[in-house]
């Protein structure tokens, strides 16, 4: 599971890098953010949860 949501931080961190970069795609680097950081939140309740 936690490769999993590895992975997908990686995704979101591209896509928000992308984003960034195309200034006309700024609407991606706001959903690649949001994305990231629902996906970190999601991973640490996760891992709090387990312990």
């Amino acid at each position: 599971m936690l490769a999993v949501i590895g992975i997908l931080l990686v995704i979101w961190l591209g896509i928000t890098i992308l984003g960034a970069v195309l200034k006309g795609l700024f609407w991606l680097a706001v959903v690649g953010g949001v994305l990231f950081i629902g996906t970190a939140a999601y991973g640490a309740i996760k891992n709090k949860s387990r312990t």
